[in-house]
C-alpha cells in the first residue's frame, strides 16, 4: 500500500514541495498534550486487551460458535486494527515528539482509517440483520444465518470498503502542497491534509460527502428500519416475559450503535463549524477511534449471559448463579 502512494508520490513530483507531514497534536494544548498520552495508552491496552480476550472466549465455548458471536469477532479483529492504526503514532508524537510522517504514510493511514471505520459500520449492520431474522423471522433464522452467510457477508463489505475508500487517499495525493505540512491534528485526516493544499479540493470534500451518505447513511438507514421492524415484531407479543427477552438481545448491540454514529454526527458538526475551543474536534475524532474498540467487549460481557458465562470460564472463576 505505502509503495501505491509512492508511486503516486512519484508521478506527481513536480505538484509536491513538502517531503512530509508534521502532526502537531491536540491544537491549543501543545505545551501539555503529553499528559493526555497515560488515559490513551491505557485505553488502547484495555481495546487490545478486552477484544484479543472476547475472540479467546468466543475459540474456546463451543456454545458461542454461531453467527451472532462470529460477528462479534469480527468487530473485535476490526476494532483492534482501527486502534492500531492510529494509537502507535499518536503516543510516539505525545511521548517521543515524533510528529513527522512521510506523505505515503499519511496518506496509507487515511485509507486504513477510513477502511476500519467503514468496516465497523458494516459488520453493525450484519448485526442487526442477524437480530432482524431471529426475532421478526425465527424458524427461518437457522437456513438464512448460516456460517456461509456470515463469511460472504464480511467479504462483501470488506470488498466494499476496500474498493470505496481509495480515492479518498488518491484524491488526496493528487493535490499540490507547495509550502504548508503542518497539521493541528494527531491523525492524517482528509480535511486536515487537503486543506494544506494550494489548490482546489472541492473534490476531495464532494467524495467525502458522497462516502458518508452512501455508506454510512445507507448503514444507519438499514439498521434503524432493521430495529423499527423488531419493535413492531416485539410489540405484537402477548408475552411481556417474551417481549422483554427478545428486546435484551438487542440491547447491547443499541448501545453501541448508538455511541458509534452519535460521535461521527458530533465529529461532523465541529468540523464543519468553527469551535471556540480548536481542541474539542480532535480529541473528539481521536476517542471515537479507540474509545468503542475499549467499549464494544465490556458492553457485550456485561449485558449478554452466555459471553459473561464464557468470561468466568477463562478467567476460572467459579461463579454461580450469574
Amino acid at each position: 500500500m505505502l509503495m501505491m502512494f509512492q508511486d503516486l508520490r512519484d508521478s506527481n513530483s513536480s505538484k509536491f514541495q513538502v517531503s512530509e507531514f508534521i502532526l502537531m497534536g491536540f491544537p491549543g494544548i501543545h505545551s501539555w498534550q503529553h499528559w493526555l498520552s497515560l488515559p490513551l495508552a491505557l485505553l488502547y491496552l484495555l481495546a487490545l486487551s478486552a477484544n484479543i480476550l472476547i475472540l479467546i472466549i468466543i475459540n474456546q465455548e463451543a456454545t458461542l460458535h454461531q453467527p451472532m458471536y462470529y460477528f462479534l469477532g469480527i468487530l473485535a479483529v476490526v476494532d483492534m486494527g482501527l486502534a492500531t492504526t492510529i494509537m502507535p503514532k499518536i503516543l510516539a508524537i505525545l511521548w517521543f515528539n515524533a510528529k513527522a510522517i512521510s506523505l505515503p504514510e499519511c496518506f496509507a493511514q487515511m485509507y486504513v482509517i477510513h477502511c476500519f471505520v467503514g468496516m465497523e459500520s458494516g459488520i453493525f449492520l450484519c448485526m442487526a440483520i442477524d437480530r432482524y431474522i431471529a426475532i421478526c423471522q425465527p424458524l427461518r433464522y437457522p437456513s438464512i444465518i448460516t456460517e456461509s452467510f456470515v463469511l460472504k457477508a464480511t467479504m462483501f463489505m470488506a470488498l466494499r470498503n476496500s474498493l470505496s475508500t481509495i480515492p479518498v487517499p488518491v484524491f488526496a495525493a493528487q493535490r499540490h502542497y507547495c509550502s504548508q505540512n503542518q497539521i493541528d491534528h494527531c491523525l492524517c485526516t482528509t480535511l486536515g491534509v487537503t486543506s494544506l493544499a494550494c489548490d482546489d479540493s472541492k473534490i476531495n470534500s464532494i467524495y467525502q460527502l458522497f462516502l458518508a451518505w452512501t455508506l454510512m447513511g445507507s448503514d444507519l438507514g438499514l439498521i434503524i428500519l432493521s430495529y423499527a421492524l423488531i419493535l413492531r415484531s416485539v410489540l405484537k407479543l402477548n408475552s411481556a416475559e417474551a417481549a422483554s427477552k427478545a428486546l435484551n438481545t438487542c440491547t447491547s448491540h443499541l448501545i453501541l450503535i448508538f455511541f458509534f454514529y452519535t460521535v461521527l454526527i458530533v465529529i461532523s458538526i465541529t468540523h464543519s463549524t468553527e469551535m471556540t475551543v480548536p481542541f474539542i474536534p480532535v480529541l473528539l475524532n481521536v476517542l471515537h477511534n479507540v474509545i468503542p474498540p475499549a467499549l464494544n467487549p465490556m458492553v457485550y460481557a456485561l449485558k449478554n449471559k452466555e459471553l459473561r458465562q464464557g468470561l468466568y470460564k477463562v478467567l476460572k472463576l467459579d461463579i454461580k448463579g450469574k
